[in-house]
């Protein structure tokens, strides 16, 4: 009777202390928040670092295990005019004599942003605007030598000398909507992810830049709501098959201000421009509309000349794919870059008289550069060797030898390396852990963990959470890697129902083994509540090879949802499953896969949930969805097969579609069409709008909303 007692007390304490999650606690609260470390700034000798503390900069020696700072600026000291100034970021210029603080930062679309900046000068102690009379701007730089600062200003160059404090006005056709220089347009930032798009010229005499003539391209206009009179607000936006801005690349002298253009052949688009390090040497990348064809080109300046050659094609009989994988050695004869030609991304030396070597192989995927060790000829680099669901951090040299595993422990790494390629800043995380941040040696070695996120972890053990696995599914002979949350409690004896969470698309995997953050535990949340939770990556997503991410070209879509659908009926043969309650949840490209499977998978799919859908692919940007499909005048019939607006005859499932009505993005025309054509169709549906809220619909009570409404919906229909 005794031990019955205690452990009943033991069960009343247990119940008392354990909490069930809620959205709230997930998307109000924030109780779900590990902690991040940010704000270093390693300096130029590769043994010290600058990290923000409190307002004020604090100088870290590496390899003080103490971790001990010493007062590096004084946070007092930023103060103009009697006003204490808080800023976002800081940059250092060259020989790290001056500073350059990023104040009131707003964001305008996903990457860009505009600020205020300050100049900070570390020998006088002295604090001034960088130029009040044109602000606020934005990509705010110091020349190599230290001696200006360029900024972008009403889609303008400006060069400001700090000497004098003269600013000049390098470009002087900028105009919104018009032209633009410096920076990119709308289509260049979201699909090309740059929006700087001019450099200083390692001499410090020139500026190399991109100009974006958009005036032919078609304008797409957004309601903006809460005034008497909504605001409209036009930009512009090539959609598929639409034209695009006529971009040119030029060279402008800074002294002078002469200009020239740069010739570059015949082209569509240029998706990348870099200065050497070492010389006047650019290299500046171009494409074809298909983006099949990319062609390198060298840029000297010559006694202020410029000469442009093509050193080297890559061609592609699908696509190209553009990232940062680019490094200009200082040998002035060869860059690093990565290309899919052996069937996987790999790294190789190119060199200017175009000739190449290949120097990672394997069935495996590089990821992304890292970094480049001059005099150790290593090359740092992020791959998924170990599976595509892993990020691990290797070394190389530049002969292909001794690569060696910089992270062993298998989960998804992350590596920040700092000046002088001698450390770096690590990130681990698995898909049941939270990241944990160490400072390394380049070959690995821990010299100190930054932050455990132990007491986190240590919170969790009060929650009720379900352990996330990863399977490996055949999905009518196709093998894809999936996830899977079981409910709390599982009964391998009962029945449960299965919510979907699906994205599929290029360019971005679900299933990873990493930390995933509220959606981690809105997924336990739905867990706590009886429900499996399945994810799962269909062809077309990435690092499995180029055969099985480009299969899915010019039919984006149809191999996708065929896969998902499989995968879910080879799942749902485990007895547990009831096969008549599967729902799917999606955003972007994952609300047009939801789409698909409440229409194309209707027989599959009980319940649907599609936030921010592109409903039709004739609506969406033409980079992106040409780069897969090519023109809808020349592949009508791949843009109507898999667009679900035209098999809304198939909805018999609940199906609720939420957008944000300022989504630059995509486009709440998607929605609005879809809902013409589900009337058109008398089909019952749900929808809801959030009035001036983006593609990531957030920002206040926002997301709380949003996932209440789902969950709501997610237990009444499944």
């Amino acid at each position: 009777m005794k031990n019955i007692f205690t452990l009943l007390i033991l069960f009343v304490s247990y119940a008392s202390f354990a909490q069930d999650l809620s959205v709230e606690r997930i998307w109000k609260n924030y109780e779900f928040s590990p902690k991040r470390i940010g704000g270093y700034q390693a300096m130029n000798d590769g043994e010290h670092y600058i990290k923000v503390k409190d307002g004020s900069l604090y100088q870290y020696a590496m390899n003080d295990l103490s971790d001990k700072g010493v007062l590096f600026v004084d946070g007092s000291k930023f103060e103009v005019d009697g006003k204490k100034i808080s800023f976002d970021d800081f940059q250092f210029n060259s020989d790290e004599s001056k500073l350059l603080l990023l104040t009131n930062v707003e964001s305008i679309y996903r990457r860009s942003y505009q600020a205020i900046y300050y100049l900070y000068d570390l020998k006088t102690q002295k604090l001034s605007p960088l130029d009040a009379a044109h602000s606020p701007q934005t990509l705010a730089e110091y020349s190599p030598d230290g001696t200006k600062v360029s900024f972008i200003h009403g889609n303008d160059i400006y060069v400001k000398t700090i000497a004098n404090g003269k600013v000049d006005k390098l470009t002087l056709d900028g105009k919104r909507n018009k032209v633009i220089n410096g920076t990119t347009d709308w289509v260049y930032e979201e699909e090309f992810s740059i929006t700087k798009a001019y450099g200083w010229s390692p001499d410090s005499k020139f500026i190399a830049y991109l100009r974006f003539d958009e005036k032919a391209v078609p304008e797409y206009s957004m309601d903006m709501y809460g005034e008497l009179y909504p605001e409209a607000y036009t930009f512009k936006y090539p959609k598929a098959g639409e034209v695009n801005s006529v971009v040119t690349a030029h060279c402008v002298a800074v002294d002078s201000k002469k200009t020239q253009q740069i010739s570059l052949g015949t082209y569509e688009y240029i998706p990348r421009l870099n200065w050497s390090s070492a010389s006047n040497q650019l290299i500046i990348q171009t494409m074809n509309r298909h983006q099949s064809e990319l062609n390198y080109w060298l840029v000297d300046l010559v006694k202020g000349k410029v000469s442009s050659k093509i050193f080297f094609t890559e061609k592609s009989k699908t696509y190209i794919d553009i990232d940062d994988n680019l490094l200009i050695l200082k040998d002035g004869k060869s860059i690093l870059r990565t290309s899919e030609e052996s069937g996987y991304r790999h790294i190789y030396q190119l060199n200017f008289d175009g000739t190449s070597k290949q120097i990672t192989t394997g069935p495996w995927d590089v990821i992304d550069f890292l970094g480049f060790d001059e005099s150790s000829k290593q090359i740092y680099f992020s791959s998924a060797e170990k599976g595509a669901i892993h990020k691990s951090i290797y070394s190389v040299e530049t002969s292909g030898a001794n690569k060696r595993d910089l992270t062993p422990r298998v989960g998804y790494n992350e590596a920040e390396f700092l000046n002088g390629m001698h450390y770096f800043i690590h990130t681990y995380s698995n898909a049941n852990q939270a990241p944990v941040y160490s400072l390394c040696k380049n070959d690995g070695t821990v010299i100190r963990v930054l932050e455990s996120n132990q007491a986190f972890m240590d919170k969790l053990k009060n929650e009720r959470l379900s352990t996330k696995q990863f399977i490996e599914i055949n999905a009518n002979g196709v093998k894809l890697n999936a996830s899977v949350i079981l409910p709390v409690g599982f009964d391998p004896s009962k029945k449960y129902p299965m919510y979907v969470n699906v994205y599929g698309g290029p360019g971005h995997n679900e299933v990873l083994d990493s930390w995933d953050g509220n959606d981690y535990f809105f997924h336990q949340l739905l867990a706590q509540k009886g429900y499996i939770v399945f994810q799962v990556d269909p062809r077309g997503t990435m690092y499995q090879g180029e055969t099985f991410k480009k299969c899915t070209y010019l039919q984006l879509g149809k191999l996708e949802i065929e896969d998902v659908i499989n995968a879910v009926k080879e799942y749902s043969k485990n007895t547990f499953v009831d096969a008549s309650r599967v729902g799917i949840m999606g955003w972007s490209y994952g609300g047009f896969m939801a789409s698909l499977g409440i229409t194309k998978g209707a027989d599959v799919f009980k319940m649907a949930i599609a936030v921010a859908p592109v409903t039709n692919w004739r609506y969406y940007d033409n980079i992106y969805t040409e780069r897969f499909m090519r023109t809808p005048q020349e592949n009508a019939d791949g843009y109507d097969r898999n667009s679900p607006i035209n098999y809304v005859d198939n909805v018999r499932g609940k199906y609720l579609l939420i957008h944000g009505s300022a989504d630059d993005n995509v486009h709440f025309q998607n929605t609005m069409d879809m809902t013409t054509a589900l009337v058109k169709a008398n089909k019952q549906f749900d929808l809801f709008v959030y009035p001036n809220k983006n593609h990531g619909i957030y920002g206040g009570n926002t997301r709380n909303h949003l996932f209440n409404m789902m969950l709501s919906f997610i237990e009444a229909n499944l």
